[in-house]
């Protein structure tokens, strides 16, 4: 079996140095890594995770935060993060918290003290208690989806992102836009579900259109409720021309509604998502396409600077979004494309 030390004989350097250099430590120059980095591929050679951490206090391993994992935003994010880890040989521990009850006592217990090097935690705006607890971890810590002060974040502009999707239809000559969004205040004191909500009342003032309170209905981020929101805006007074969905989820379910109810898209009713779901194309839905897997790789290579010591400051990193026009959308009846 080859150990630790014939990787340093081939590599001419200290055990110390294989250990430093495999682990990632910035004490270690590129060309001393790169030198025992061959010597360990060629002789086939990985550090052993018990190695590693009684040398350096360190687990090898970070901790990630999600109040869901079966969603698909929450495991695209996931798999992006994963990626990362893996090519940096690094384990992730996931940490589901899909009720209230696993949420209080994650942040009670901190069961991860000592179990991870660095977290990085989804969507969660977290209370001033769970917080002190996160820092009392005294690792490195960034968010995906929500910005929290004195902490790194890696996100979108959800206002302005759903603010140029509902101008969008305004544009093509719609004045009234349903709206199927989430309760609010949101589970999990999530912020998105109301920044792209006020997006949307934002663009409408600004095309002096008065949102009246049937164009929006609750679709609680998933294909069954956006079927039932769909429901009830076409059941509602002066049901609208256009809708926008919170989530592309939400949105096949108010395709399913409209083709049910024999309601064509767009001639009868324009519809516009947020996500780009991978089903997005096949359905040639009109969405707000998010980078969601660069956001969880994007959230690793912040943590990695901070663990590594390449960074001391906190970022805010904003990854770009972009409106994809699909046949889901067009201009009302009896006005020109």
């Amino acid at each position: 079996m080859v150990s630790i030390r014939d990787v340093a004989r081939y590599a001419n350097v200290s055990t110390a140095t294989v250990s430093r250099a495999l682990r990632g430590l910035s004490s270690v120059t590129a060309e001393t890594r790169a030198r025992v980095e061959s010597a360990a591929a060629e002789l086939g050679y990985v550090l052993p995770f018990n190695a590693s951490s009684l040398a350096s206090g360190l687990t090898n391993s970070v901790g990630v935060v999600a109040p869901f994992t079966s969603r698909w935003f929450f495991g695209t994010v996931i798999t992006g993060i994963e990626r990362v880890l893996r090519d940096e040989g690094l384990d992730l521990v996931l940490y589901g918290i899909g009720d209230a009850e696993s949420r209080t006592r994650l942040f009670e217990q901190m069961s991860m003290r000592r179990r991870v090097d660095a977290m990085i935690v989804l969507c969660l705006p977290l209370t001033k208690r769970e917080l002190a607890a996160v820092r009392s971890l005294g690792v490195p810590v960034v968010f995906v989806g929500t910005r929290v002060a004195g902490f790194s974040s890696v996100r979108i502009e959800d206002f302005t992102a759903s603010a140029h999707a509902v101008d969008y239809l305004i544009r093509l000559g719609h004045e009234r836009i349903g709206l199927i969004c989430d309760d609010d205040p949101a589970p999990f004191g999530f912020t998105t579900p109301r920044q792209r909500k006020q997006g949307y009342l934002s663009a409408l003032h600004a095309a002096g259109i008065t949102p009246l309170p049937q164009w929006q209905a609750v679709g609680g981020f998933t294909v069954a409720g956006g079927e039932a929101a769909m429901n009830t805006l076409l059941d509602g007074d002066s049901p609208p021309t256009a809708v926008f969905a919170l989530s592309d989820e939400m949105a096949y379910g108010a395709l399913r509604t409209l083709r049910r109810r024999r309601r064509t898209v767009p001639e009868d009713v324009s519809l516009v998502g947020f996500d780009n779901h991978e089903l997005a194309a096949a359905l040639d839905l009109t969405t707000v396409a998010q980078p969601v897997v660069e956001q969880g790789s994007e959230a690793v290579r912040v943590l990695l600077d901070e663990l590594r010591g390449r960074s001391t400051t906190p970022r805010d990193v904003v990854v770009p979004t972009e409106l994809v026009v699909r046949a889901s959308s067009g201009s009302p009846v009896g006005m020109p494309n």
